[in-house]
């Protein structure tokens, strides 16, 4: 109890000094714990080694976490944080979070919520590592403990990610994760009743409730250790709601007299935390009243005297600097992992743990397909969904690390049998199918690449990223940045989009809008367009995810899937998939050496590029086709170098005129000074309609042609000779 006193008082002078030095412009985030103290109580019930994912009101959960951990000083981390210091120990000045690697607390910013898919990822691996021998930091009967507010708890992705716990428990999985609902009754200024969370999650079956009084000590570590102890030994998802208060309103800036009557107000400090604590300790004749003033006042000299110095340390001060930790790079390391041909780890314990689940499981599939095979000798060409079933194949048999799960990824094999065969190979521990929940989907990844594995999860169309997209930008992307790299996120989500399938469609499944994944920092996002670009850059991504901790999207174009050939009749588009050459991030590939035109494009607009060079070399022209490959990062030097070579570029774009990847293109050539003659020809800003109708509006073959005519001053199709100077086409021209 004298233990949990003193996490408690520390954290409320953290807060009480993080609002002045707020006040006097010197420290930069005031969002205290007070009131909530009595989460120190679950740091007391749980090991240093449990992975710890905290609310922003978890103060006192940190500092006594901190505590135990010989090394730590929970006093000057925190407040370097709070005033944004360069020598913060998990941020390094990024932004004020509770994390610690030595104290196996991981950081979560504020976001709403949005750490619970994570947790939940994270406890479903733990125990999947263990068997399956990948090496993880954390021992497999870890308890995860996963902590927010009573108004986080309202939000659809804790609601989807205890969903998933509970839907994943169901069937006998391991998941043991620790929800606690720190329920203090009011989101900023909106009240959650008194009786809600109970109500919400108190008789959910299959999913343990626990209910305790945050403000009496004795009740909260009772419960607490219960609570630990039970999801310790069942493997299960359990519910902790901790009933709390309150103090000193949202942050520094909230006045709660303009919302709050001062008899709620008083009623919340008479139920101060800290004060029933002191007050057990004093009846308990463990300390006298003098001896827990004595400490309290020592704790206040203590936050007042690293107060005063920690605003003094340095800030971050280059853009390089804040950025350091977005996009790790080891080019050579990458290339080594990439050209490995052996397993990392011992193969023969992969095969053993392989066999041994699938005997177990005794699942029933479709036999893998000639592509997966894992032979040795050269394939046949393939397409581009057969080169993807086949390094996804490869990979899974040479690193016990690989994951690959999503929606239909396993039974059925994928919606287009990409993923067919795998699950019977590989077994269900390695391959499997999700619930239908984007969030919980990638929140799965994440919590798989902290335990030790490379997952490639499967979304399973373009549009229904959108629905999960912070789960990349607010988790994937920015763990790196606000740990600065001590915790990563490796993983490689395959995504099915773009545009341009037949008999099938409308906006859901052909969704040609990429420019929410090109903003987000540090994202690599791949698109190949043949077979043998496929296979080498999902090599590079997953060694990328393994050596960097890169996050990687890797967008299949549906409509490549199965296409056989460029021209009528003579399988162009078929290319090997066995292993190639490294294929670096941000490089791209160049179709020809002509000299009067440059086509940039990626995807769908390689093959209609390729044709319409073909119809421009019968007239005597020579059309170059620059493959772009990678749209983030875009591969600068090599559109640089052949915008140069023929001093005129088209820049051919599937994606919307508005937001698409043409206008970065054109900006990069500007800004490095190209003189030539550039023009851009797109689809329409619009969603993609279903049947004919997508032809008004999609990029094709007549409008590209059209498009570099225009440039090249050239006689089309009609005799007319077209304008020497500078044009913009567009459809419509």
């Amino acid at each position: 109890m004298l233990e949990l006193f003193q996490a408690q008082a520390t954290s409320r002078q953290l807060d009480l000094a993080a609002r002045r030095l707020s006040s006097a412009r010197r420290g930069y985030y005031s969002i205290g714990s007070s009131g909530h103290e009595g989460n120190a109580a679950v740091s007391a019930a749980l090991r240093t080694t449990d992975p710890a994912l905290l609310h922003y009101r978890s103060g006192a959960f940190f500092v006594h976490r901190a505590r135990r951990v010989p090394e730590l000083d929970p006093i000057l981390d925190v407040l370097l944080g709070v005033v944004a210091a360069a020598a913060d120990p998990i941020s390094g000045g990024r932004h004020k979070v509770y994390g610690s690697k030595a104290a196996n607390i991981i950081p979560q910013t504020s976001t709403v919520a949005s750490h619970l898919p994570r947790a939940v990822g994270l406890a479903f691996s733990l125990e999947r590592a263990a068997r399956l021998g990948v090496s993880s930091e954390w021992p497999a009967d870890s308890v995860v403990l996963c902590s927010f507010g009573d108004a986080s708890a309202n939000h659809s992705t804790a609601t989807g990610a205890i969903n998933a716990a509970v839907h994943t428990a169901h069937q006998g999985v391991a998941v043991p994760v620790l929800f606690l609902c720190e329920d203090n009754g009011i989101g900023l200024s909106v009240p959650t009743p008194s009786d809600w969370i109970e109500s919400a999650y108190g008789s959910r079956p299959g999913l343990r409730y626990f209910d305790a009084d945050g403000c009496d000590p004795v009740d909260a570590m009772t419960t607490a250790a219960a609570a630990v102890e039970w999801v310790r030994k069942h493997r299960k998802p359990a519910f902790f709601r901790m009933r709390t208060v309150r103090l000193l309103g949202h942050a520094g800036s909230d006045v709660e007299s303009a919302y709050r009557s001062p008899g709620d107000i008083a009623a919340d400090l008479e139920r101060d935390p800290v004060l029933a604590t002191a007050r057990v300790l004093v009846g308990t004749g463990t300390a006298t009243p003098q001896e827990i003033l004595a400490r309290y006042d020592l704790i206040t000299h203590l936050v007042s005297v690293t107060a005063q110095t920690v605003w003094t340390k340095p800030k971050l001060a280059s853009a390089a600097a804040v950025t350091a930790p977005i996009a790790a790079a080891n080019p050579d390391e990458v290339r080594a992992d990439v050209l490995r041909t052996t397993a990392a780890t011992d193969t023969e314990a992969t095969e053993a743990v392989a066999t041994e689940a699938v005997a177990k499981e005794a699942v029933a599939t479709t036999p893998a397909d000639s592509s997966a095979n894992g032979s040795a000798a050269e394939p046949d060409p393939m397409t581009l969904a057969q080169a993807i079933n086949h390094t996804l194949a490869e990979l899974l048999d040479r690193d016990r690390d690989i994951l690959v799960f999503g929606e239909d990824v396993a039974r059925k094999g994928g919606v287009y049998g990409v993923t067919k065969g795998l699950r019977k190979r590989f077994s269900a521990r390695r391959v499997f199918d999700t619930l239908l929940d984007e969030q919980s989907v990638l929140g799965t990844a994440l919590g798989a690449g902290l335990a030790g594995f490379v997952p490639i999860p499967e979304i399973q169309y373009l549009a229904y990223v959108h629905n999960a997209l912070d789960q990349l930008r607010g988790e994937a992307a920015t763990l790196s940045y606000f740990s600065d790299g001590r915790y990563r996120n490796p993983m490689v989500v395959r995504i099915a989009g773009l545009a341009y399938q037949k008999g099938f469609g409308g906006h859901f499944h052909n969704d040609n809008s990429v420019a929410a994944l090109r903003d987000i920092p540090g994202l690599v996002v791949a698109v190949p367009s043949r077979a043998d670009d496929a296979a080498a850059m999902l090599r590079t991504c997953v060694s990328a995810a393994r050596v960097d901790g890169r996050v990687c999207v890797f967008l299949e174009p549906i409509a490549l899937y199965h296409a056989r050939d460029l021209h009528p009749g003579d399988k162009g588009w078929l290319a090997s998939g066995a292993p190639t050459d490294h294929v670096e991030i941000g490089r791209a590939r160049i179709h020809g050496d002509g000299t009067d035109l440059t086509i940039v494009t990626f995807a769908n607009g390689v093959p209609m590029s390729l044709r319409v060079a073909h119809r421009f070399a019968e007239r005597g022209i020579k059309v170059r086709v620059l493959d772009l490959r990678w749209l983030n990062p875009l591969p600068v030097e090599d559109l640089l170098l052949h915008a140069r070579a023929t001093g005129r570029v088209l820049v051919a774009d599937e994606t919307r005129r508005s937001g698409g990847v043409s206008e970065s293109v054109v900006t990069a050539l500007l800004d490095a000074g190209f003189e030539g003659r550039i023009g851009r020809v797109t689809s329409e800003d619009s969603f993609v309609p279903l049947g004919p109708a997508a032809d008004n509006v999609l990029l094709d073959e007549a409008a590209i042609e059209s498009a570099a005519d225009t440039i090249l001053g050239t006689t089309n199709r009609r005799g007319v000779t077209l304008m020497r100077r500078f044009r913009s086409p567009t459809r419509s021209r």
